[in-house]
């Protein structure tokens, strides 16, 4: 739920194991060929950070990080200025488990544009991560006072509610996915659950 690229939600490219060996093999060729071109294309015009930035995208997508972080910093080097470079070395480090790295990237982004939700949702989940629940509670409740209806980021704060034991505050919250999204409500309950089983 929690790991993400690219506004917050990471690819589930599991799923796709279901639909046979040619497939899979097919989208890594593909996969592979579009790293090949935009590598060829960052290598002719090495000046140009959005060359690198995509080359970064494809790594991403392709979960290798290090290799996209390489092209994210190199895009950055060209561009300071180039502020969806932060956000994405963010989600990098986020992905490969490096939330202090992350935490940086995040924070930079996010003072750009502190009112945007989704900078604050970035900030939220890495706070999480980090078990810094009241950094996190206030992040959450950033995001969602310019996005009523961000579901995820209730979910979080549900669960940041549940894991400092503000139950009422958890159960509104509950009641409010019940209405909005179901399956994000089924599974903070199993939070609540988990939270009454350890006795808190």
């Amino acid at each position: 739920m929690l790991k993400h690229f690219r506004r917050a939600v990471k690819p589930l490219f599991g799923l796709l194991l279901l639909a046979g060996v040619a497939i899979a093999s097919s989208c890594s060729g593909q996969a592979s060929k579009e790293i090949n071109d935009l590598q060829q294309e960052a290598w002719k015009n090495s000046g140009d950070a959005n060359a690198w930035f995509r080359l970064g995208n494809a790594y991403a997508r392709s979960e290798q990080y290090p290799k996209a972080e390489e092209a994210y910093r190199e895009a950055l080097s060209i561009d300071p200025g180039l502020e969806e470079v932060l956000q994405a070395l963010g989600a990098s480090s986020f992905n490969q488990g490096n939330y202090s790295d992350a935490l940086s990237y995040f924070t930079k982004y996010h003072a750009l544009s502190p009112d945007d939700s989704l900078r604050n949702y970035d900030l939220g989940n890495v706070f999480l991560q980090l078990h810094d629940y009241d950094k996190a509670i206030t992040a959450y409740q950033r995001a969602i006072a310019n996005s009523a209806s961000f579901d995820l980021a209730y979910y979080n704060l549900g669960v940041c509610y549940t894991r400092t034991g503000n139950m009422a505050e958890a159960k509104e919250i509950y009641e409010w996915l019940v209405k909005k999204n179901n399956y994000l409500a089924v599974s903070l309950k199993n939070h609540f659950n988990r939270a009454d089983s350890s006795g808190h």
